[in-house]
């Protein structure tokens, strides 16, 4: 099997001091990402000084910006900003730093200040899309567009109360008011902006973070829908990995999610030699590997019915069952069946510690 490692993100040559600032000097690369992402949030900033003076809107430079944004840095920053929840990216003596991410470009990349770590961190990876986890998709039938709707529509317009709901029930307080004052000051932001240059903020902030959050309901429906009915609570057979994309070569190696679950903190660049040294242990657990491809196609393929595509791209696995495309085909709708009855995170430990 080729896997193509992620390229080396070299820094350039006047950050290599920061090394010692990080936690892992393997992570300069991302240090030039960040001042990438500042560039571009620097012409977003620059959008609410356009001049009406000359009678030209924001509106006509906005597609201009949102193709800068999502064809230059939207997907790296988002995959950014899920590696350096997992791994602080600055160490104890630059630490108020880990917060440039969060609070300072994340807003121009639609997403609000600490939401994103308290519901990856604090909800998803505590549930592991057990029926108690909000961004759950097993009582879905995952290859209908419609139940993705329903899915993504809730997750827009409820998402947030029910995050924190979750953290309230829990007496989790820590991320209930990081949940809170990072939500209450981005909107309050947003709501000056709105007054003062509606269009600039239409366009710098709140249409980048209806996109995202399209971008990562989609992702995670995929990187979620191929559920095995008897052992959902076991990542090898609730999620997917993609090998051999341009995804992972520019976003952190996101396609190996079957190892993102089992060992969450295991750095990016690691990915790919994990998953060669345990390829046996996939194949074992009868784990669903797609070649060439990742999440975006996988999702639109399965909404299109297109079953014959999607099997041809599936690996066959050392030690997994080998299967006609027929036969490969039946497998994978058998995995995005909805589940009949929700059961709770604890009787799911509880089956997974009997078996």
């Amino acid at each position: 099997m080729t896997l193509t490692d992620p390229r080396e993100a070299t820094a350039p040559s006047f950050l290599s001091g920061t090394a010692k600032m990080l936690n892992d000097a393997r992570d300069t690369s991302v240090v030039w990402l960040m001042l990438q992402c500042a560039l571009v949030a620097g012409v977003g900033v620059s959008l609410f000084f356009w001049p009406y003076a000359y009678g030209v809107s924001v509106w006509y430079v906005a597609p201009l910006y949102w193709a800068l944004v999502m064809g230059a840095v939207m997907d790296r920053f988002t995959l950014m900003l899920h590696f350096t929840s997992h791994r602080q990216l600055f160490n104890k003596d630059y630490k108020t730093l880990n917060h440039v991410i969060p609070w300072l470009l994340g807003p121009f990349f639609g997403q609000t200040p600490n939401t994103y770590f308290a519901h990856h961190m604090g909800m998803h990876h505590r549930e592991e899309n057990l029926p108690e986890d909000l961004s759950s998709t097993m009582r879905f039938t995952r290859s209908r567009f419609s139940h993705w709707l329903r899915y993504y529509l809730r997750f827009l317009f409820i998402g947030l109360p029910e995050l924190t709901l979750y953290f309230y029930k829990r007496k989790n307080w820590k991320l209930f008011g990081r949940v809170l004052q990072g939500e209450g000051v981005y909107w309050a932001i947003v709501a000056v902006g709105l007054w003062l240059r509606p269009d600039a903020a239409l366009t710098v902030f709140v249409i980048p973070l209806v996109l995202i959050r399209t971008l990562m309901m989609m992702g995670n429906w995929t990187q979620h829908s191929f559920i095995s009915q008897e052992r959902p609570q076991d990542p090898f057979q609730s999620s997917i990995t993609c090998i051999n994309t341009r995804y992972n070569r520019r976003c952190f190696n996101d396609g190996y999610h079957i190892l993102h679950h089992i060992k969450p903190r295991a750095h990016w660049t690691e990915h790919p030699v994990e998953f060669e040294k345990n390829i046996a242990e996939y194949g074992k657990n009868d784990a669903i590997v797609f070649d060439g491809v990742d999440y975006f196609p996988i999702w639109l393929n399965m909404m299109l019915g297109r079953w014959s595509w999607l099997a041809d791209k599936m690996v066959q696995l050392p030690g997994a069952p080998v299967r006609t495309r027929e036969e490969k085909i039946a497998f994978l709708k058998s995995r995005v069946q909805p589940f009949p009855v929700a059961e709770s995170s604890a009787e799911a430990a509880a089956t997974q510690t009997a078996a």
